[in-house]
């Protein structure tokens, strides 16, 4: 008689060096088992295809329940709030990518967005932040992200979200928030990291970002030019003799 046979083992699980012999009666503990060993970057995996596949909308709770409640959704809902899913990360996924398509002549797209999320409780992330495609103030996530394109493709290569978690109070004494760290030293440590990984001619961003620090970092520091947007109010000195017009 076969081993199988024998002790009427119907499952058999090779999880990460992990072998698992299982039972017909064990189905319960097969899904706790196979949670346990579930890893964030497996886990992540899930994630990413359920936010694929989904038509309407995504949640935590949604994907513990098509996956038949066999990966919890506190388990989905912590690896969100862990900081797993970093700009760091994003880089590890796009780096080969990006090696294939990489060429001198590319450039490095930073633009921000909000996501809005009006019914959520506000926290440091989810806070109301200026939207300008709506000309007005959004409860939402804000974030930067930097786009990679070269050949006539684009690819994710950074990400950085603004957390209001500094709190104040206005001269009314209403408390108010605000960010630790400004959008425009998030924009240079993005230029920053991608140039020293990447090979690129051109940053590009909209009138957000088009001043003088985030200009004389990209080309002083960085060693690369720039294509930025500026509001029409703002005064250019193309020469030397136009910055000392423009001072006296």
């Amino acid at each position: 008689m076969q081993l199988h046979q024998h002790f009427d083992f119907i499952r058999i699980f090779r999880y990460h060096n992990h072998w698992l012999w299982l039972s017909k009666d064990n189905d319960k503990l097969a899904e706790v088992i196979f949670a346990l060993l579930l890893r964030n970057c497996d886990l992540l995996d899930l994630y990413t295809d359920y936010l694929i596949s989904s038509c309407g909308l995504a949640t935590a709770t949604g994907m513990s329940a098509a996956l038949d409640n066999r990966i919890t959704h506190d388990r989905v809902t912590d690896l969100l709030s862990s900081g797993y899913i970093s700009s760091r990360r994003l880089w590890a996924e796009v780096k080969p990518m990006c090696e294939e398509i990489e060429q001198d002549d590319a450039v490095l797209i930073i633009d921000d967005s909000v996501e809005a999320k009006p019914y959520t409780d506000s926290n440091d992330m989810i806070q109301w932040h200026f939207d300008h495609t709506l000309g007005r103030s959004v409860k939402g996530v804000n974030f930067i992200s930097a786009i990679y394109h070269s050949w006539e493709m684009s690819l994710p290569v950074g990400v950085s979200f603004i957390k209001k978690d500094a709190v104040y109070k206005d001269k009314n004494g209403k408390e108010k928030r605000k960010s630790s760290i400004s959008k425009h030293e998030h924009f240079r440590d993005m230029v920053k990291h991608s140039s020293d990984r990447l090979r690129f001619k051109y940053v590009l961003s909209d009138s957000w970002f088009a001043c003088a620090n985030n200009m004389k970092f990209v080309v002083e520091d960085c060693d690369r030019d720039f294509i930025m947007a500026i509001k029409e109010n703002r005064k250019v000195a193309l020469s030397k003799e136009d910055n000392y017009q423009v001072n006296t």
